[in-house]
């Protein structure tokens, strides 16, 4: 079996850490991903939770969107704004800094420890914030107007954050929603513009490398269509979950974004992982859409459907993609995975199917559908974890800093 390149432990060294923002956001992005899966097996099959102001669904969903989702977000940012500004990366004790805040957020909010809702508030909305100052003087001294759109998306990620606690100290009524509503349609929105970007350039290159040319040029209207229902789709939800409205607006954005994937010749993308594992979670985003556009219109498909299909899947998977792909590029490793990592991308495609499965088969296999969801996904990220760990801890291949 071909295993994917990883790094001799003996050349392990936890100062790395701080030497590159994917590196300690990637680790820790992976751990969320893995722990809080687990903590919330535990949770399902034992019933017990602490009493106070989060209730465990609640914690899940915050769990997730603030722990692993933004964890690999930062990771990925810090990471490609000095290569869209061409400026140094940030490293050391500023990063470290970051790191610190992240984890003191994830702690503050850990079922038991009991810390008081007001500081755990506080420790956990304070990352976010620290984040864009980050990157926003690299971003405004370049002058990369363009992507300073994300500065604007991380201030709605501490929006629906901060709406999360807002409800847990008893000063809103439906804060969880209106933050797991505005956070999920945020991180579907970034995922539409780096997705846009990147997976039709890499697919291009890739096939360009076997000798096959095609042209996954975008069409203007499809694009504009495309971006603009997805972020119609935030407010629509907000104020109108569920409506024919926020329906019709979801079916919109279907539609768009599976005609603009079709451009991007993804079935000729078979034999190379890092390429098809693009499409395949970029797949995800229609297919959540539509299950969102089912339920808004009156069919018989559940909210929580929709919502499965696009964070256990696009949102998942297109991490995955990107983190496993990102690392290695950046460490001065081929663009190449072996097949312990193939078999991550195929177990968390086949988590995110068993568990918007789970969501529409009849009541008796839910359990069933949710228990093979979680261990797939458990496996997936253990899988991760065994192969980039080392590379994350460890000197670039390449021999340059970094």
């Amino acid at each position: 079996m071909s295993l994917s390149p990883a790094a001799p432990l003996g050349r392990i060294r936890p100062s790395l850490l701080v030497a590159y923002g994917f590196r300690p956001f990637f680790l820790f992005a992976g751990l969320a991903a893995f722990l809080v899966m687990a903590g919330w097996l535990v949770v399902l099959a034992t019933g017990s939770w602490p009493a106070g102001p989060v209730a465990p669904t609640a914690w899940h969903a915050h769990a997730m969107l603030y722990g692993f989702v933004t964890a690999a977000i930062a990771g990925f940012l810090l990471t490609a704004v000095p290569n869209w500004t061409g400026t140094a990366a940030l490293s050391g004790a500023p990063l470290g800094g970051l790191v610190a805040l992240y984890l003191a957020g994830r702690m503050a909010l850990l079922p038991g420890l009991g810390v008081p809702p007001a500081v755990a508030a506080v420790a956990d909305l304070l990352f976010l914030p620290a984040l864009a100052v980050a990157l926003a003087g690299p971003l405004v001294r370049a002058g990369a107007l363009r992507n300073t759109a994300f500065l604007g998306l991380l201030a709605l990620l501490w929006i629906g954050n901060a709406l999360f606690h807002l409800e847990w100290l008893g000063l809103a009524e439906d804060g969880v929603r209106l933050g797991r509503t505005l956070a999920i349609g945020t991180v579907v929105m970034m995922i539409a513009v780096v997705g846009g970007r990147i997976v039709p350039a890499f697919t291009r290159n890739a096939l360009a490398q076997r000798g096959v040319a095609v042209d996954v040029s975008p069409r203007p209207w499809v694009e504009r269509i495309a971006l603009a229902a997805t972020l119609l789709l935030i407010p629509a939800e907000m104020a109108a979950p569920g409506s024919t409205l926020a329906g019709a607006v979801a079916l919109v954005a279907a539609l768009a974004h599976g005609v603009r994937m079709g451009r991007w010749h993804g079935w000729r993308t078979g034999g190379q992982p890092l390429v098809w594992v693009l499409h395949a979670g970029y797949a995800w985003l229609p297919v959540g859409l539509a299950l969102k556009a089912m339920h808004g219109l009156g069919l018989p498909v559940s909210e929580s459907a929709g919502i499965h299909a696009l964070t256990a899947g696009a949102f998942a998977v297109m991490i995955l993609a990107v983190m496993t792909r990102a690392s290695l590029g950046h460490s001065g490793r081929p663009l190449v995975v072996g097949a312990v990592i193939a078999w991550s991308y195929r177990l968390l495609l086949a988590g995110a199917v068993l568990r918007v499965l789970a969501d529409v088969a009849p009541g008796s296999l839910y359990r069933p559908l949710l228990d093979g969801a979680g261990a797939a996904w458990l496996a997936a990220f253990a899988l991760y974890l065994m192969v980039y760990a080392p590379i994350l801890l460890s000197p670039r291949a390449d021999g340059r800093s970094g």
